[in-house]
């Protein structure tokens, strides 16, 4: 079945095969979570995004091993199952600087804006999208999100819940938070890869950038 984006919760998982990746997307937990296996063909390395619900379906997704696992951020959601996979596994954890002190579970490497990770041969660029918030808790995130560029010249971008089809993350009516969000998507997304890039979001169905890019000048107008 070629790959749509389209997961559910509790059904199975899909897959997109990449010039150097295969990307494996999973809904997890009852908020709809996505996670994403990145497996480097050439040497069979694997990072794991959000460990965030689920230890067991993930733990079965990855057959028990894993190299690497990234928060994007910290909010409950996205971590859950960080804990369990990570004792199973003994992956190394990942996590933005900033969301370090945030997220219970202790973080390996704490990544700076523009880091790269390297899986196998792969080379991942990490970007800081700031301004993502949640109710409950008073910290305005900062959130890792990843960047494969395709030799093939199209790019893949696993934004967290910084970015959705039809509009970014929530940022809880603060305009503050607002304004560096979009900024930080619009300079380091929109402005800097092409129309092909797939957007990998926290929760949902994918889009593109080429998709979502009219959008932002009313985006803006709106205020969310």
């Amino acid at each position: 079945m070629a790959y749509d984006g389209k997961v559910e919760p509790g059904g199975p998982a899909a897959t997109r095969v990449t010039t150097d990746l295969d990307i494996t997307k999973v809904s997890v937990g009852p908020m709809d979570n996505n996670a994403y296996l990145l497996r480097d063909r050439s040497s069979g390395e694997t990072l794991l995004i959000d460990a965030a619900n689920e230890p067991s379906r993930l733990l079965e997704l990855v057959n028990g091993k894993l190299d690497k696992v990234l928060t994007t951020h910290c909010h409950a959601d996205h971590w859950l199952a960080l804990e369990e996979v990570v004792k199973q596994t003994g992956a190394t954890t990942y996590s933005a600087e900033p969301e370090i002190e945030q997220i219970p579970i202790p973080t390996d490497v704490a990544l700076l804006d523009g880091d790269e990770i390297q899986l196998g041969d792969t080379i991942l660029k990490i970007v800081w999208l700031t301004g993502h918030r949640a109710s409950y808790l008073d910290h305005v995130s900062t959130s890792a999100a990843v960047i494969y560029r395709d030799p093939d010249g199209s790019a893949h971008v696993f934004a967290g819940d910084c970015l959705f089809p039809g509009g970014i993350g929530n940022t809880c009516e603060d305009p503050a938070a607002f304004t560096e969000l979009l900024n930080d998507v619009s300079t380091k997304l929109f402005a800097d890869l092409p129309n092909e890039t797939t957007v990998y979001p926290g929760h949902g169905g994918d889009t593109t950038l080429g998709t979502e890019r009219l959008s932002l000048e009313q985006w803006g107008q709106r205020g969310w």
